[in-house]
């Protein structure tokens, strides 16, 4: 079974209906049903609160997407350890530099994000979600 960290853009694309929902509904169809082993990273949730309190305006709506995202991914918590070694990552964003070293941690086989040159020094590989898709596609034939 593929193992993969799922980026912010990918959730908040599912969310907000935005351009790559379709695959990332996907994407999420896949980790709820158990083909894929789905992973967020702890500072992922915290920022994807914020945005979903923003767009609710109250925490109970945010509070039970919340709760849908972890009942589908599991949460890799982000330590003292991880954050140093993201300081010394060849990605030059901090952020994206955590989700890097949240995947390796883990033994990740893949990042899944809209935004893959984010992540062109990482040395877990990033794929767009319709790659992936592809990807899965292809090994079950």
């Amino acid at each position: 079974m593929k193992k993969v960290l799922i980026d912010l853009n990918v959730i908040l694309d599912f969310l907000g209906k935005r351009a790559n929902h379709q695959e990332a509904a996907h994407i999420f169809m896949l980790c709820e049903n158990k083909k894929v082993k789905g992973f967020v990273s702890a500072h992922e949730i915290t920022t994807l609160a914020y945005f979903l309190t923003e767009r609710f305006k109250n925490k109970s709506g945010a509070k039970n997407i919340i709760n849908e995202i972890l009942d589908i991914f599991t949460t890799i918590p982000i330590n003292e350890k991880t954050l140093r070694d993201s300081l010394n990552s060849n990605i030059s964003d901090f952020e994206d530099a955590v989700i890097e070293q949240a995947a390796l941690k883990e033994n990740l086989d893949y990042i899944i994000s809209n935004n893959i040159d984010d992540f062109n020094k990482s040395k877990v590989k990033a794929i767009i979600p319709v790659e992936f898709i592809s990807i899965l596609k292809n090994s079950t034939n």
